[in-house]
């Protein structure tokens, strides 16, 4: 092979990447030295590789790099294209590159209290999350299609077996069933878009596809190229549990551990939302009349049927869960108002608005979870007039899991959730689409119902036939104590100065 063919490795655009599959590593070996006893501490390990993924990442800030870079080349019709490159560290890919370590090393923190209760095997469990959050941070950083789908599945595939890491629970061991058959047949929906697309344009590479697609109108007009989109999108949809890919859900999440629940509702759906921006803004711009409505559509159904269908719900795991599908929907509300808006400026206020979203999402979700984790060691049936005086045993937990449910509903004091709403609403506006600010503000006022009776209930006294047997007062492990704190504490600075996230939003891939 010629010397000049060969492909210089920047290891410095991988390090997050590195130092998060090292972090994995040394949690296997760290499973096999510690004594069973100490077996617990394996959780400290793959904290610490995450907060170094994080490290790793924020080294990164201001910098621009590209890896695993193609020679210029001519694309079928005679297109020519300069150097692509499949891995790229933009401002784009530090904004997740920062965020996922951050919301793992959430997750791990929330995640001790239950391995000293054994009710995770934390070996297992450590090595799982940190192999899963490589694959999240190899897709934010894809430029091509190959590259994305690697990243995609490396992400998806630690998390079959941490839905199902109660080997005793049928319940566990029925949602990671079910998440992994509906998964696969994402996946093999996925991969069919992908070979059509490069059997059309004969490249994977996102700003080759652009380039091709802009030369050839001819075969961006073809049905067939329009479908080989969406079938990418699919994939994209069934991460982030958009209608109709949202129908597995509410089912695993009830079903895995509830800091499991809480990974799959952040980090993971926050890679979906990175690779959807990926392909959509960064792969398939050309194609916006398509994708475009397709998202509005979506958009619509997942706010629609997620808030209405958790006015019905009864255990707090699942009614998180519809109320996923319902922020899925939110986070789309940008993207589908590129439907009738097709200017370049529109493209950046889309990308601003869904990434600022997410980051707020992010933290107020974790919160949330990190609460419903703190009652499920005591509650473990979760049922939601379980929370009915809570605020008798643990009234700064009450507090906090209020505050927090506001944030999600978009109420104040919890200005974060207020600044999200208005973000989505103000992006839905500039694009045109002034109907689906609509249909965000009538969904938030569904959303209020439950939001606000969950939030209520643990100060509302518990029935007088069940004060004998109300439960002890609710001790706060530490962990969960400072995962409660620190959470509750970003989310107020974001709501304060939501300019750090929104600032870092304005990339687009």
């Amino acid at each position: 092979m010629n010397s000049s063919q060969l492909q210089a490795v920047d290891f410095g655009a991988l390090a997050p990447v590195l130092v998060a599959a090292a972090g994995a590593v040394a949690v296997l070996v760290a499973d096999l030295v510690l004594p069973l006893a100490r077996r617990p501490l394996v959780l400290l390990v793959a904290a610490a590789g995450a907060a170094g993924t994080l490290v790793a990442a924020l080294g990164l800030v201001g910098d621009r790099r590209s890896t695993f870079c193609t020679p210029p080349a001519i694309l079928p019709g005679g297109v020519s294209v300069g150097q692509s490159c499949s891995y790229t560290v933009d401002g784009f890919t530090l904004f997740f590159l920062v965020l996922l370590p951050a919301a793992a090393l959430g997750v791990l923190v929330v995640s001790l209290a239950q391995a000293r209760d054994e009710a995770l095997p934390p070996g297992e469990y450590g090595f799982l999350l940190l192999s899963s959050l490589t694959g999240a941070l190899t897709l934010a950083g894809a430029r091509d299609l190959i590259t994305l789908l690697i990243g995609l599945e490396t992400l998806t595939l630690p998390t079959y077996a941490l839905v199902g890491l109660h080997r005793r629970s049928r319940v566990g061991a029925e949602a990671a069933v079910k998440y992994l058959l509906v998964s696969v047949t994402a996946t093999a929906v996925t991969l069919l878009g992908v070979a059509l697309v490069y059997g059309l344009v004969g490249t994977v590479h996102f700003d080759r596809l652009t380039a091709a697609f802009a030369a050839r109108p001819e075969v961006r007009t073809l049905p067939l190229a329009a479908a080989a989109v969406t079938f990418v999108l699919a994939g994209f949809g069934f991460k982030i549990a958009a209608v109709p890919f949202h129908w597995w859900a509410p089912d695993v999440y009830q079903g895995a551990p509830v800091p499991v629940a809480a990974y799959l509702a952040t980090v993971s759906k926050a890679g979906g939302v990175a690779g959807l921006l990926l392909v959509t803004v960064g792969a398939f711009g050309s194609f916006r009349p398509v994708w475009g409505w397709v998202l509005a559509v979506l958009a619509v159904a997942s706010m629609t049927l997620g808030n209405l269908v958790a006015l019905r719900q009864r255990h707090a795991v699942r009614l998180l869960a519809w109320s996923s599908v319902a922020h899925a929907g939110y986070l789309l509300v940008p993207l589908g108002a590129l439907a009738t808006d097709a200017g370049a400026d529109a493209a950046r206020t889309a990308v601003a608005a869904t990434l600022g979203y997410l980051a707020l999402y992010v933290a107020v979700n974790l919160g949330a979870f990190a609460c419903v984790t703190a009652v499920a060691r005591q509650m473990p049936a979760n049922a939601i007039e379980g929370y009915r005086g809570l605020a008798a045993r643990s009234p700064l937990l009450a507090v906090a899991l209020a505050f927090f449910l506001l944030g999600l509903a978009g109420l104040p004091p919890t200005l974060a959730g207020l600044v999200a709403k208005v973000v989505v609403v103000r992006a839905a506006l500039l694009g045109g689409a002034g109907w689906l600010a609509v249909v965000v503000a009538l969904n938030t006022v569904v959303g209020l119902a439950y939001y606000l009776r969950l939030a209520a209930l643990p100060f509302r006294p518990p029935p007088e036939s069940d004060a004998a047997s109300r439960p002890p007062r609710l001790r706060l492990a530490p962990s969960l104590a400072v995962a409660v704190a620190a959470v509750a504490v970003v989310t107020v600075v974001l709501g304060v100065l939501p300019q750090i996230v929104l600032g870092a939003a304005t990339v687009t891939p």
